[in-house]
């Protein structure tokens, strides 16, 4: 059975950092691509950052680059999302996901509806 877990959110001030966790099972994740979404109230689900298990590759969301850094732990079965530098509209739930038909699934990272594997979510809320 495939299940992801997000864990890490909370409430942090402008400028602030915190570190989100995937922790995955049911499936070897080190062969998989692992992303990283958000949704904001009222609005629609949006990639943010992929790690491409096959090749090594990542990738960003304009708005996070320079500031997120996403990295996985093979040995755990998780994969990180590094947030530095944040700013109230990264306000959102964030959900990790992954597709387990498709290796090369975080080149369409900006596509929630190709991911079919998703976690719970986890809030993360920037405010002073």
């Amino acid at each position: 059975q495939v299940q992801l877990v997000e864990s890490g959110g909370g409430l942090v001030q402008p400028g602030g950092s915190l570190r989100l966790s995937c922790t995955t099972s049911g499936f070897t994740s080190g062969y998989y691509g692992i992303g990283w979404f958000r949704q904001a109230p009222g609005k629609e689900r949006e990639g943010v950052s992929c790690s491409s298990g096959w090749d090594g590759t990542t990738y960003y969301a304009d708005s996070v680059k320079g500031r997120f850094t996403i990295s996985r732990d093979n040995a755990k079965n998780t994969v990180y999302l590094q947030m530095n530098n944040l700013k109230p509209e990264d306000t959102a739930v964030y959900y990790c996901a992954t597709e387990l038909s498709d290796l090369r699934i975080c080149s369409y990272y900006y596509v929630p509806q190709r991911f079919r594997s998703w976690g719970q979510g986890t809030q993360v809320t920037v405010s002073s």
